[in-house]
Order: C-alpha cells, then structure tokens, then sequence
C-alpha cells in the first residue's frame, strides 16, 4: 500500500511539473552560434517539447540559426526581445554571392503571415527584383548581374521601394523571376551601381513577431497595433460581425430573386442560360487561341549559354584543376568573369549532330529543382563537347558519408529520393530516366544538401554503346539494376534508377558501422541478400547507438532492400520511396528476401566503415 501511495504522489508532481513548464515557456532558452538567447516564442527544433511556440519554431545547421518562412531558408541574424523585431538574411544572398534568392518572397506575403505582422520601418525597406531578358536593355534602374548573364539571356535586378514592381514598369522581353526584401539603412543613389545591390542582398529584411497578432487572426479577428512607451503591444479588435447588414441584405436580395425567377425560368430563362453558356464556350476558346497563337510568336525558348573552346579554357584555367572522373567524361574547377564557381565536365569524344546535341541541351537545361544540379552552359565542336555545371563545393557524396550524423544521412537521402522523384515526373509517368545513379553523382552544396548531376547523359551518346560498354570500366557498374545488363530481366525504366538508389541507401547504412565479416562463409556475397541476412540473424549491431539513430538505420535498410529487388515490378515507385523515408518505420514491412542474378552479379564483403566495393559480373571480375 505505501508503494502504491508513493507512485500516486509521483505522477502527481510529474503532472504538476510539466503543466507548469507549459504555461511558462519563457524559462527555456537555447542558443545557436551568434544567437546566444533564443527563448519564448522561439523555439530550436531539438528543444523540449514544453519550450517556446511551435510556429516559431528554429533549426541551427552548422552552428547558423535558420528560418524555414514560406518555404525559403533564411539565416536568423538577430532576435530582438524589446522592440518584437528579427533580422533575417536569405541563405543565397547573405554572404553577398551573386546568386539568387533560395525562394521568391514579395511584400505581400510577409505582410499576410499573421505571426509576422509586417515590415519594420517602411522608409528602409525594398524590394529587389530580379528580371530576365533576352535582349540587352538600356534602362539605368536596372543593375546587371554577372554570374546569371550570358550572351543568350541576360539577368537585371531593379530596386523598388515598398511597392512591388509593376508590369507596366517591365522592360519587353523580360520576365520578373524572383523578388526579395530588404532592409538598408544607408541613402540608395537612384541608379546604384550593383556593388550597392550586393550589399542590399546580404543586408536582409526585419519583420515585427507577435503572439497576440498570431491569435488574433485564428480568432478571425483583426490585429491593432499599440505602442506604450518602448514595448510593443498588439491586442486584438472588439468583436464584432461586419458581414451582418451584408448577409440581411443579401438573404432579402436572394430570396426576391427566387421569387422572380421561378415565374418565367421555364420559357426565358433557361433558353437565355443556354445561349449565353454557348456564347462565352465560343469566346474563351478563341480567347485562349489567340493567346496561344501570340505566345508562340513572341516568346523565345530559353537556352544555356553557349561557349566556344577557349571560353572553356579560359574558365576551367586550362583543366589545371581536375575533381572528378566519370564514365562520361573528366571536371574541372573553373571560374566564370563574374566569379561565379563552375564545374567543367568534358564530355568523351562521340559523334553526334551539332542540332541534336544543342536540343537535349537546352532540354535537360530547363529541369530546375532545388535537388538537381543547374546547367548554366555548353560547348559543342564536331566530336568535342563540354557542359557547364553550378560548382557544388562540398564536393559527392562519395567517400563523406561516414562524416555525417544518421540524422542528416537520412536528410541527404530523402532530398536525393525527391530529386529523383521530380525526373521522373512525380505519378505521372516516366519523364527523364537518369541511368547512373551512384554516389559519385550526389553532389553537395554549400548547405550539404543534395543535388543529382549527370542526369540525361547517357541519353547524348550514340545508341550503339550499350549500357555495357558505357559503364563496364566505372564504378558505376556497382549499381546497375539487372536489366541494364541483360535485357533477360525486362526493360530499362524508372524503376533502374530505383534499384540503384536503394543501393546508395544500403551503402549509406552499412557504410556507418563496423561490420562482422567473419560471420559470411563464403569471400563473395550478392550485396542486397548480404544485409538481409545480416537483419535475419540480428547482426547490424545497431545497439550501439541511439534509439533514433537506430530508427534511421533500419528505414534505410529496410527500403534500401525493397528499392534493390531483382524484378523491376516489386519495387516501388520513387514517389513510393519519398513516402516510405517520410513516413514512420512502424508502417514498413520488410520485403522478400532478394534474389542473386542469373548472371552472378557479387560484390567484396566490406572490410571497413565506409564499404565503395561495386557490384561485378563474374565475367569481369579480376582474379585473385
């Protein structure tokens, strides 16, 4: 009886500690890099649960405080607790690069977001936006911008103040494609040169929190703003129903109406209906042809910038600085005038029309996704051809996937999954198939997240190189699904480059812990059906670590086996995937044991921490 009454007084003060810690936030504080308080309503991310608001809630990434508003990342520069005021700073432009903004924000939406009443000072704040245009333009209120300019199309960015930039004020042949905020204390000259624009973007924007504001518009009430002395106050509207004339009047007004319409909509108004529902039918279709013939007239398909052979010289410093080797072709480092990174792949000597080379080009090209490399340029001579990439400077996931916490694998993982996804056009279909999946082909950014590169390439080489002979002297014959080597295993798809994602995943989980290779028999095993069999015998050793930790390794394990399955039609779908790495790891079943292929397809048994051995043919194998 005294156990009982002990445990019942110990869940009452556990009850009574955390109702206290949720009705006072205020007593939790974090700090992240510059940010040496962030408390009530902020909140970081691995915060307590009790702690802060969760709809202001932060993440610190590489000791920077970030902000995910509307869908873009912006560096938190400064909380202000007295005048309920923070400084933000885009992630693209912060550290004053020639860039654009990570996502289009304009005026509008700030001012609609109910935690964000609005822009701090209107008299210091601007609106920097950001134009493409296919022919050179003389207007001094336009500012061009280096690094996304080229002899094809030209990027400018203008200055407005607190108004956005209407479509009258749009030089022709341009395009406004992204808008940021600013905030930038200093007089702006009328036409400043784009030294002052650099400054502008790195300078940020500030905008006012409010708690009371956030509830005030969940109340479906209005926000006033009040100051008392140096606090700033907000309280909501007196209640009050400003539709309730309007809705009498309407409800009078519709039931006139009906009392109408019911004597004659037999012989009148039917037959009106129908005629004037035929007649805007007929209208809109001619409106919509006519657009669309005017469009076609007017509008120029947007391509890369083309270079000639010295350009690629001159900009890769003639490939003094080499960084990577694929089975297309050699990178190199190099720099565009601007000073812009780029990455120079130099693609292996076939033939091919001119045309058709510059077509796919400027297909692959117009791909844009945030996990997706760019293609800015290209160069195309006889049997010579280059492709201009944006440098990522973290370099591929090859070889720095044991420097990473299960956390962020799992975050590179599921960018990588949705950049896929997007090739290959969501459930739509099968759009872009990339055909060389592997982790030499992961790139990361300045952030580490994740961007596919050489999407498309094996589609430019001429179609009497098989899969075989494009890949049988690479690495990447490590991930090749099995009917990319025997067409006895059916035809390429989407589901080949599911197949080799899922053996990135395998790689990435394995490839985080120490392995017991004495427990295989046998010195070659088939990579997918090595790891079942590890899971069968409880032998991935995931106790080592955390429970969360633990959690990631086995999802990637577990979908890693279901993406590697022998037949094409038992895997799933790369939106499927996105799904599985989003969802919970309770709702994944495990998959059948895989099957080895007929062609004896192996691979080493991993000896250390990081596993790079590649899936080989017995034919190919070298003895031993």
């Amino acid at each position: 009886m005294k156990k009982l009454s002990a445990l019942f007084y110990f869940l009452i003060f556990l009850f009574i500690n955390e109702t206290l810690a949720r009705k006072n936030p205020r007593i939790c504080s974090s700090s992240c890099g510059d940010l040496p308080n962030i408390s009530y309503p902020f909140r970081l991310k691995e915060d307590p649960a009790a702690c802060g608001d969760p709809d202001f809630e932060l993440s610190c990434e590489n000791n920077k405080t970030i902000m995910n508003f509307h869908g873009g990342l912006y560096y938190v520069k400064r909380i202000s607790y007295d005048d309920h005021t923070v400084h933000v700073a885009d992630v693209n432009l912060a550290n004053g690069r020639c860039s654009l903004p990570y996502r289009s924000l304009s005026m509008k939406e700030v001012q609609l977001d109910a935690r964000y009443p609005g822009l701090v000072n209107f008299n210091y704040s601007y609106a920097l936006n950001y134009v493409r245009c296919f022919n050179n333009i003389s207007d001094l209120g336009y500012s061009r911008v280096p690094c996304l300019s080229g002899n094809i199309s030209h990027v400018y960015v203008n200055i407005t103040g607190y108004s956005s930039l209407s479509s009258y004020d749009i030089p022709k042949s341009c395009k406004v494609i992204a808008t940021a905020p600013v905030f930038y204390e200093e007089t702006v000259q009328q036409y400043p040169p784009y030294e002052t624009v650099l400054k502008m973007q790195e300078s940020g924007f500030q905008m006012t929190w409010s708690v009371e504001c956030r509830d005030c518009r969940a109340m479906d009430r209005g926000c006033v703003y009040k100051s008392r002395d140096t606090t700033f106050l907000f309280k909501c509207e007196e209640e009050y129903d400003y539709y309730a004339d309007f809705r009498l009047i309407y409800t009078v007004f519709a039931a006139v109406w009906l009392t109408a319409i019911i004597g004659f909509v037999r012989f009148i108004l039917l037959p009106l209906v129908v005629f004037a529902f035929i007649l805007h039918k007929y209208f809109s279709t001619r409106k919509k042809i006519d657009v669309r013939e005017e469009s076609s007239q007017t509008q120029q398909p947007w391509t890369p910038e083309r270079y000639n052979y010295p350009d690629i010289l001159a900009m890769s410093n003639n490939f003094k600085d080499k960084i990577g080797q694929g089975c297309f072709g050699t990178v190199y480092k190099g720099q565009l005038p601007g000073g812009c990174s780029i990455a120079a792949k130099m693609l292996g000597s076939f033939k091919v029309k001119e045309e058709i080379f510059i077509n796919e080009v400027s297909r692959i090209s117009r791909i844009h996704h945030p996990n997706v490399v760019p293609i800015l340029g290209f160069f195309s001579e006889r049997s010579k051809h280059a492709l201009v990439y944006q440098y990522m400077p973290n370099g591929s996931l090859y070889g720095n996937s044991h420097s990473f916490s299960w956390e962020k694998l799992h975050e590179i993982a599921l960018g990588t999954a949705q950049g896929l996804e997007f090739l290959h056009g969501g459930s739509d279909g099968c759009s872009v198939i990339h055909l060389d999946i592997k982790p030499q082909n992961i790139l990361l950014d300045e952030n580490f997240i994740p961007k596919i590169s050489d999407f498309c390439l094996a589609k430019l080489f001429p179609k009497k190189h098989d899969f075989m002979s494009l890949y049988a002297t690479s690495e990447t014959i490590g991930y090749m699904a099995p009917e990319l080597i025997s067409r006895n295993f059916g035809d390429v798809s989407c589901k080949s480059d599911v197949y080799s994602f899922g053996m990135v995943l395998l790689e990435l989980a394995s490839g985080r812990r120490n392995v017991d290779v004495d427990a295989i028999n046998s010195s070659k095993v088939h990579f997918p059906s090595w790891v079942y069999e590890l899971n069968e015998r409880g032998d991935l050793e995931l106790e080592n670590i955390t429970k969360s930790d633990a959690i990631i390794a086995r999802k990637l394990f577990i979908i890693g086996l279901w993406c590697t399955q022998t037949q094409a039609s038992d895997r799933p779908s790369m939106t499927r995937v996105v799904q599985m790495l989003q969802g919970n790891i309770d709702d994944l079943e495990m998959p059948p044991k895989p099957v080895s292929f007929s062609l004896n397809i192996c691979v080493t048994e991993p000896e250390s921490d990081s596993p790079k051995e590649m899936l080989i043919p017995k034919s190919m194998e070298r003895s031993t």
